[in-house]
């Protein structure tokens, strides 16, 4: 069967349980245990006859025979078993529960799997169809899911400016379902020659992920297992916890990154009267600059904390660590003296899941101690202004990213040469020294300098619907600040 009939076999499956209202998350929490179970099951067979540490009655031949509720009690037993079992296993079926309440689905489901030999289909035979599912999965609006889901096109644009190399590792500390790791896997695979050695640190020591929601970190693990990154014998790339909790005891060569958005970190706490809210979560971290309560300044240090000398960062964060006060200044201030912050690029609203962002790119190089600041001067990219994008109209497409890529200079980034002159000011691409960074109030990073076509000239303003859009997306962002000013008020 060609790999494009098993999609659509998958698809048209997964749309007869929408009619039962299984969400697309559900289903594709379902399907990763069943297929997990699935190519064990094959692993465990000549030629591999591996030990796959499954237990003998827990395994993907006790689920076989079984219909009604003698499968679906089984089933929940066997979800509840390997949830406690160690190692990777464990890490696929922590806290998983029965979402297909009609059994006589949940057989055509097992029947439908068991009709394919998963192993022997190709990494990127696998991988996209799971890669459809998650996409799928991103747009429900419903579900949430599309904070965890980074735009591609991006991604792979970060990647190529970064370049990174064979036998470095690679960290995420916010990895939702590993886009960033997958990318990078494909960037290393088709632009070096890999020897034997180098493919085995590749599929084993290269990634190193932070996930703090159980659901989203099985997908990631799934994800990369089913990309030939990890394998059922070792332990899982991913760990289920809060990246920002603790000062790391490792480091590594890159930190590929969109940190979650939105409200400041908190926990739930209970008082003396039982009753239950939400207070500001502060990181006491001795290798921090600033203590705050703000996710996204939390992960700008802990990220710098994490890179080796010499290592590089790309991090997608919004626009109030640009620009934020108290903390805010503190921590720009220090990430400009103690790292290389070279390149921001400016991204547009409208590409992302999450409604009302207005984000950017910072990349950086972490330095050893100096006396004077590592930042000479800083690059932007304005991809904003004057850019409009819609998830479903006009996705951003990594073509859109072309000319960034080429500004950038992967292959030698000391060697650039602005596009924005006095006779030029239209363009996108200028520097600013440190000087003149630090002269802006607060060290303000939110810095633009090319005009909006739309203000100069009613005749260029944009359709009514792309403006409606723009409001709501003003609105979302304005209404997000409030519910962290809200917050901090408690």
């Amino acid at each position: 069967m060609t790999s494009t009939a098993i999609v659509n076999k998958v698809w048209n499956f997964c749309h007869t349980l929408r009619d039962d209202g299984v969400s697309y998350g559900d289903y594709l929490e379902q399907l990763t245990y069943l297929l997990f179970l699935k190519m064990a099951d094959e692993y465990s067979k000549p030629p591999y006859k591996r030990d796959t540490k499954i237990p003998k009655g827990y395994d993907w031949a006790s689920l076989r025979g079984k219909s009604g509720a003698e499968l679906e009690s089984h089933y929940v037993k066997l979800l509840d078993k390997l949830g406690k079992e160690p190692g990777m296993l464990g890490d696929i079926f922590v806290k998983s529960q029965n979402k297909i309440s009609d059994p006589a689905k949940l057989h055509k489901l097992i029947n439908l799997i068991d009709g394919e030999s998963w192993v022997l289909l190709g990494a990127d035979v696998k991988g996209d169809i799971y890669e459809g599912l998650l996409q799928k999965n991103a747009e429900d609006t419903k579900s949430g899911a599309g904070q965890y889901f980074t735009p591609r096109a991006l991604i792979q644009a970060m990647v190529e400016c970064v370049r990174p190399e064979p036998m470095k590792t690679i960290a995420d500390p916010a990895c939702g379902t590993g886009g960033f790791f997958l990318a990078a896997y494909d960037f290393l695979t088709k632009e070096h020659k890999l020897n034997k050695e180098q493919l085995e640190f590749l599929k084993y020591k290269t990634f190193r992920g932070w996930e703090i929601v159980a659901s989203t970190a099985r997908l990631a693990l799934m994800n990369l297992f089913l990309h030939n990154v990890g394998d059922m014998d070792h332990e899982g790339p991913i760990q289920r916890d809060d990246s920002l909790r603790t000062q790391p005891s490792e480091s590594f060569d890159y930190v590929l990154t969109n940190p979650p958005f939105g409200k400041k970190s908190s926990i739930t706490v209970t008082n003396e009267d039982g009753e239950e809210k939400r207070e500001a979560l502060i990181y006491n971290r001795q290798d921090f600059w600033a203590t705050t309560s703000n996710k996204q300044l939390n992960f700008v240090q802990h990220i710098r904390s994490i890179l080796k000398p010499g290592g590089s960062a790309a991090v997608v964060l919004p626009d109030n660590v640009l620009f934020e006060g108290g903390a805010g200044e503190t921590v720009r201030k220090e990430l400009m003296r103690s790292t290389e912050l070279h390149t921001i690029l400016r991204l547009p609203t409208g590409i992302f899941y999450a409604q009302g962002v207005k984000a950017n790119v910072l990349f950086f190089e972490n330095k050893p101690a100096s006396k004077k600041p590592w930042t000479k001067e800083v690059w932007f990219y304005d991809y904003r202004t004057n850019v409009k994008h819609t998830l479903k109209t006009n996705p951003l497409a990594y073509a859109n990213l072309k000319d960034f890529i080429k500004c950038y200079n992967p292959a030698d980034r000391h060697k650039r040469k602005e596009t924005w002159s006095a006779k030029s000011p239209e363009g996108r691409w200028r520097k600013y020294s440190h000087e003149e960074i630090m002269a802006r109030d607060k060290a303000s990073l939110d810095i633009f300098w090319l005009k909006d076509d739309s203000l100069e000239d009613s005749a260029n303003l944009p359709e009514p619907g792309i403006i409606a859009a723009e409001i709501v997306e003003d609105l979302e962002a304005a209404l997000e600040q409030f519910r962290m000013i809200a917050d901090d008020l408690g």
